[in-house]
């Protein structure tokens, strides 16, 4: 079965998350094949995406993402479910980058989820301007969330009855459509005590509530997707060891995909079980994730410490992205301003012990002589502050999403580098 649908709300905090696990289980369910993605530049809800559908999620990110590549992603011959991103046309600093954008460029209709707690007849209005605020756009279903009773329900049909779109699903507010929540947004899927559970209940309720036979049989045709493959960051070296554990859980789906495809081999290791990346590897990469949930074990981490500082003296390429560049510094301080000792391989000490958020996307370049060369598209999401950095080469320049000047990021001595930045994709330069 191909085809696919985007489902997508009018602002952030809907539902559409939960109703979207519960929609992919249901149709996998049903033996419908489903492809998963998220709209966005998103780490936590890939992976409930990936426990729901039975297979790995990969990121859409009109912003960050070249066209092609998004293309090839989405290009597979099953059922493509998308989630949006807060609203249907929210985008980036500039405006751009909106999941309504990648609705259009993959020519995908759009089912949007309302959450009616607060409100009656003046569904209407709201539904009637998002289908109309832009010509390319195609809502072509409505799934009604949190309706408290059959009078409410009644009153909302009636309403949107005029707008002649088919309505999927009326979901009534449940204890059970709720998942938790921290400073970076939801729990890791990891994290989630009975996780499995959570998702099965939740596909019950879409049975029961939504039309789960009529979105197994909705949706465009895929024939503008696909292409060859394309590279989002070169690979890092030909044997790739790969932190992966509850702290080190922000890898790009898409960007592992990519060096495998330019014939690097991947190997994993965790850092928070002491493990060390293997001799063979010629280069370390450790992610993003949450190493400050986890500073004393990684701080007792032995065996990890003593190979990851061997591996640097070798001339082992090592990168860290976010949470991996903290971990790369000299010190972690914790909320209570608490130092602990990293990896000591770059000079730099980051902190939580003041928190302030920094979220955007960046324009990124290469700095002359670094890791990575040429120009990139990137996301920064973090509440911890760097407090000292030593010497070293800078690893890029940035802009934000709007031009404006960010100045240098990061840090590169010798085969070591990290930054806060997380790599998105390659992009062309003219």
């Amino acid at each position: 079965m191909s085809g696919g649908f985007l489902i997508a709300a009018p602002n952030s905090g809907s539902g559409k998350t939960v109703l979207t696990l519960g929609i992919m289980r249901a149709l996998a369910n049903a033996g419908v094949t489903v492809a998963p993605f998220k709209a966005g530049p998103d780490f936590i809800d890939p992976a409930f995406h990936a426990q729901a559908a039975g297979r790995a999620c990969y990121n859409l990110d009109p912003w960050g993402m070249r066209p092609a590549l998004i293309r090839q992603l989405a290009g597979q011959d099953e059922l493509t479910v998308v989630e949006g991103m807060m609203g249907l046309f929210d985008g980036a600093a500039d405006g751009s980058g909106s999941c309504a954008d990648l609705a259009a460029m993959l020519d995908l209709p759009v089912v949007l989820v309302l959450d009616c707690s607060r409100q009656s007849h003046s569904v209407s209005a709201l539904v009637r301007g998002f289908r109309d605020h832009r010509s390319d756009i195609k809502i072509r279903g409505l799934i009604l969330n949190r309706v408290a009773t059959p009078r409410h329900e009644t009153l909302l049909r009636d309403a949107l009855s005029v707008l002649d779109i088919p309505i999927f699903g009326v979901v009534p507010p449940s204890a059970e459509l709720h998942l938790p929540e921290r400073h970076l947004g939801l729990v890791q899927a990891g994290e989630h005590e009975a996780l499995e559970a959570f998702v099965s209940g939740a596909a019950r309720i879409g049975v029961a509530h939504i039309d789960i036979a009529a979105l197994a049989n909705f949706g465009n045709a895929k024939s503008k997707l696909g292409g060859q493959d394309v590279i989002a960051i070169a690979p890092l070296g030909q044997h790739i060891a790969v932190a992966q554990d509850r702290a080190f859980a922000f890898a790009y789906p898409h960007i592992l995909k990519g060096w495998r495809q330019a014939g690097a081999d991947i190997s994993f290791f965790s850092p928070l079980n002491d493990e060390v990346p293997g001799i063979k590897a010629d280069a370390i990469y450790l992610p993003g994730g949450y190493p400050e949930l986890h500073i004393g074990q990684l701080a007792m981490s032995g065996n990890f410490k003593k190979a990851m500082r061997e591996a640097a003296q070798r001339g082992t390429a090592i990168y860290g992205e976010c949470g991996g560049f903290m971990v790369l510094g000299e010190a972690l301080i914790d909320g209570e301003g608490k130092a602990h000792e990293m990896l000591g391989l770059l000079p730099v000490e980051t902190s939580f012990a003041k928190r302030q958020r920094h979220l955007g996307y960046r324009q990124v370049i290469g700095a002359k002589g670094g890791m990575f060369q040429g120009q990139f598209r990137a996301h920064e999401f973090h509440y911890s502050t760097l407090i000292r950095q030593g010497e070293g080469q800078a690893l890029f320049t940035a802009r934000d999403a709007n031009g404006s000047d960010l100045g240098s990021y990061g840090l590169q001595i010798g085969s070591v580098a990290g930054s806060y930045l997380h790599l998105i994709d390659t992009m062309e330069t003219d």
